[in-house]
């Protein structure tokens, strides 16, 4: 009997892993499924510049999968049980149960709007493709002098708020920041924000907390009231319950505890990649949740499931973050590198080469995500007569982790 291999997700992390795992084993040996809601690669670093209303690619999993040797299983996660190692989902046939071997759980995060009241029913979001398409539709549908704003300023709400500036003129576009603008920047890179958001027309209120959303207006923690026809909430992320449900280790946020290797350390068929994984990388601090970090995540799992399956040795890959790619409308972004403590670093580059360099690596994560298993090799490594499926069952957490 083969190997089952599921993964779910087909984002930036689980496609990845899907398409090298499918170049580097046998296919006598394992059988590979990706479980994904959408039909479609979504591609969730520009799903701001979609919500602006640019066209976005949208490559159908189908064609992407097509002659991989991957299963692809168009439907909903509903559940996983570790202890009998299935994954209970849902389409439109009612749904059914997938069996595993090994589960690689990628199923990313969705855009957190639970915190604040009325945010949930009248604020917008980016972090998944319908509600990006809902606030396009919210924005195709206001005229001149009508305002939107956004709330939060991390690397999602300055992209947003930027491009919805820079593609709608005629909009009035507020950004809502927490503490001072950009405050995870170095002061060049800072400077070079605000430079931009007043060339776009973009209103900067800093020092303030959301209280409220309203339909019409957003209301701050000091009093002011912000005029709003679209409010588009940036101000945090959140990862699916199932992996909690299911019994596995996870934060208290529900981020599947995992070791070096992205091994759940309470499961130990169970790799976790992406947003989905709390990994501390290389420096002893938890990965960020970013495609970056997903990068790094996925290429880890990978060569542990392989190595594992097969026998081999398995590799320590680099678990690192190095930078911020920032874009700021089509023209114009920043690039800010960190140190090994996180912190931003005195020198930046920004203006067009700093945006012609994000757009490269939108196209290049498309094209590596749409041709998965490029450079198929001709040889695929054959499992191991009893791959190790059950050692190595747990590490010692990092210090001060609290588990829910």
């Amino acid at each position: 009997m083969k190997h089952r291999i599921v993964i779910l997700g087909a984002g930036y992390a689980g496609a990845y892993v899907a398409g090298t795992l499918a170049r580097r084993l046998s296919p006598a040996d394992a059988e590979i499924t990706v479980v994904n809601a959408d039909p479609d690669f979504v591609q969730r670093l520009r799903l701001h510049q979609l919500a602006a209303g640019h066209k976005i690619e949208a490559p159908q999993l189908t064609d992407v999968f097509a002659g991989t040797g991957i299963r692809l299983r168009l439907a909903r996660v509903t559940a996983v049980d570790s202890e009998r190692e299935i994954v209970a989902v849902a389409d439109s046939d009612g749904g059914g149960e997938l069996g595993y071997d090994t589960l690689v759980y990628a199923l990313g995060s969705h855009g957190d709007r639970t915190g604040v009241p009325g945010a949930a029913e009248h604020a917008f979001d980016v972090a998944a493709r319908p509600s990006a398409l809902r606030l396009r539709d919210r924005l195709d549908g206001l005229g001149e002098g009508r305002s939107a704003v956004v709330v939060g300023d991390g690397l999602t709400g300055i992209e947003t708020a930027t491009e919805i500036a820079e593609t709608r003129p005629g909009l009035s576009v507020t950004l809502v920041a927490r503490a001072e603008l950009g405050a995870r920047l170095s002061a060049g890179a800072r400077s070079h924000l605000r430079q931009a958001c007043d060339r776009l027309g973009v209103t900067v209120v800093e020092h303030t907390e959301v209280e409220a959303v309203e339909a019409t207006r957003v209301r701050c923690a000091d009093g002011t009231v912000l005029a709003a026809d679209a409010t588009v909430w940036t101000a945090g992320f959140a990862v699916s319950p199932v992996a909690a449900a299911g019994g596995l280790e996870v934060t208290e946020s529900g981020r599947i505890v995992v070791d070096r290797t992205m091994r759940s350390v309470s499961h130990p068929n169970v790799y976790a990649v992406g947003d989905s994984a709390y990994a501390v990388g290389d420096n002893g601090r938890p990965l960020p949740m970013s495609c970056a970090s997903a990068g790094y995540t996925g290429m880890q799992a990978t060569a542990a499931i392989v190595g594992r399956l097969t026998g081999r040795k398995i590799a320590n890959t680099k678990l690192e973050y190095l930078g911020n790619h920032i874009s700021l409308g089509r023209r114009d972004g920043i690039l800010q590198m960190v140190d090994d403590e996180g912190r931003a670093k005195p020198t930046y580059a920004g203006g067009r080469k700093a945006a012609r360099v994000k757009a490269g690596i939108l196209r290049m994560s498309l094209w590596t995500t749409s041709h998965p298993t490029f450079a198929l090799p001709r040889r695929k490594r054959r499992l191991a007569a009893a791959p190790d499926a059950s050692a190595e069952t747990a590490v010692a957490q990092p210090s001060g982790l609290r588990l829910g």
